[in-house]
């Protein structure tokens, strides 16, 4: 499957891989753009719409090898033979996924508080009551969806996340399938282990990374590195941008083609 994108080149001359920035559930392309205002300046920067999100086609398919398979048809489309692959959540999972399908396409690997592992708690149920809500009330405004959704969410960051996503009287991202699909979404199957640096950047506060989820992720990124940005949850980059790119920055100059 073909993504919908944003690609923009970089504003000076470089040698670096092109980046692909890959958000996570509920999300759409824009959701990175914090970042990807930073590293547009020494590298060409694809923002992407993940399958069943934004202006990207629709799937009853919603696995991992699924969305790796897209991002790897995406590069097909782009001419891009090889990239640097930054993903936030269940980006983060789709940019590992993509290590099993084609590493030799992967440059470098950057997971934004994701773990390589299946979850055991539903986190997103008032997320999925306050949509519907917003769905079936059938409001046009922006401002009447919001307050539907304050009926049932207290994170106002949350609701207006979400609310980049709610466009001409509806959702951007594909409700049923989402629901249909979210055993999947949390899950994850076992990749083998990538042979080359990758950087974990997690959430002091963000329970998505822990020190229990450890011997699964070096099973799997035997050369991985993780960073902890204290004081941030799981939007570590919306929260601590600063901090984020730092990390990012240090981890491509250290691990330069």
């Amino acid at each position: 499957m073909k993504l919908n994108t944003r690609a923009q080149t970089a504003q000076q001359s470089h040698n670096n891989s092109p980046i692909v920035l890959v958000h996570g559930l509920f999300g759409s392309l824009d959701n990175l753009g914090i970042l990807a205002r930073d590293l547009i300046s020494d590298h060409d920067v694809v923002q992407v719409d993940m399958r069943n999100h934004g202006l990207s086609p629709r799937s009853p398919e919603m696995t991992y090898p699924a969305m790796a398979q897209d991002l790897l048809d995406t590069l097909d489309e782009s001419g891009i033979e090889k990239a640097t692959f930054i993903g936030h959540s269940m980006g983060g999972k789709a940019v590992m996924a993509l290590t099993a399908l084609a590493p030799e396409r992967i440059d470098r690997l950057v997971a934004i508080d994701m773990a390589p592992v299946a979850y055991p708690v539903r986190r997103h149920d008032e997320i999925f009551t306050a949509i519907n809500a917003v769905t079936d009330a059938g409001v046009s405004t922006r401002q009447l969806a919001a307050a539907v959704m304050r009926e049932h969410l207290d994170e106002e960051g949350v609701i207006q996340f979400l609310l980049k996503s709610w466009a001409d009287g509806g959702w951007r991202f594909n409700v049923p399938v989402l629901w249909d699909q979210y055993e999947n979404i949390i899950g994850w199957k076992t990749v083998p282990a990538f042979d080359k640096p990758a950087l974990f950047i997690r959430g002091g506060n963000s329970p998505y990374v822990t020190d229990a989820y450890r011997d699964a992720l070096l099973a799997q990124f035997p050369q991985a590195r993780a960073h902890v940005v204290a004081g941030a949850g799981h939007w570590v980059h919306a929260e601590k941008p600063d901090a984020v790119l730092r990390a990012i920055r240090r981890y491509l100059a250290d691990n330069a083609s």
